[in-house]
């Protein structure tokens, strides 16, 4: 028996498909939302593996144009009776640049992706939610939204504002049953950008595996409601921060 849906925004070949296949092997039908089929490929087909009795499906939509996550989560949560899970696992574009270099444009696409976007897939699922008075809402962050950046301003301004959507959700809707929480990834995670970029410096012990934060979240929408978390941080055992 499913346990329900469980829709992921930004179901790529990294994290997106390990949540695919945790969701998946956890007994949900798994909805998947990208671009392109071929974004969505690797994680489908996570997902099937890991559960062959499990719904999968592709649903076409582009976080930089919010109205069409929207129009796609409208349409699966009438045709799955609604959404048990929502998973926004989306990341800007990373534009290396001091704040005065910011264009205007940069600035609103950044937005659209972290916070429009965002906001547009929790309108499309959450108010089913809060018929039901149950559902969980999980949104795929990092530590940028905790502090601002020299080089790196457009990345922390948009998770900035990804939080502070977060927890003006949690705040509003707690009280319905609706759990969201923010995940701070305070780490490199074991993907394949990750290893592309770091090339030969690469060091599978000091990122996080994608399969094990997985966990993480499957572990958020099991939580009891007396005790919810709403901030989660993540980091691997070998991380030097603390030094």
């Amino acid at each position: 028996m499913s346990h329900g849906t469980c829709a992921i925004v930004g179901a790529g070949e990294g994290l997106g498909q390990a949540l695919a296949a945790a969701f998946a092997r956890k007994g949900f039908d798994v909805a998947l939302v990208s671009r392109s089929e071929k974004g969505s490929a690797a994680a489908v087909d996570a997902a099937r593996r890991a559960n062959p009795q499990a719904k999968v499906r592709f649903i076409a939509g582009d976080a930089s144009k919010p109205q069409t996550l929207e129009d796609g989560l409208s349409r699966l949560a009438r045709e799955a009776g609604g959404v048990e899970v929502l998973v926004y696992n989306v990341r800007g574009d990373l534009r290396m640049k001091p704040p005065l270099a910011i264009e205007y444009a940069e600035l609103r696409d950044i937005l659209e992706i972290e916070v429009v976007g965002a906001l547009a897939a929790a309108k499309a699922v959450m108010p089913a939610m809060i018929d039901k008075g149950r559902g969980t809402v999980i949104f795929s962050s990092a530590t940028a939204a905790f502090r601002g950046s020299a080089g790196n301003p457009l990345y922390a301004i948009g998770k900035f504002g990804l939080r502070a959507l977060a927890q003006s959700l949690a705040k509003a809707y707690a009280k319905e049953g609706v759990h969201v929480a923010h995940v701070r990834l305070d780490c490199d995670l074991d993907v394949p950008i990750v290893r592309h970029l770091m090339g030969a410096k690469f060091d599978p012990k000091y990122t996080a595996s994608p399969d094990d934060v997985a966990q993480t979240y499957l572990w958020i929408c099991e939580q009891p409601k007396s005790a919810w978390s709403n901030e989660v941080e993540l980091r691997p055992f070998t991380e030097n921060w603390t030094l």
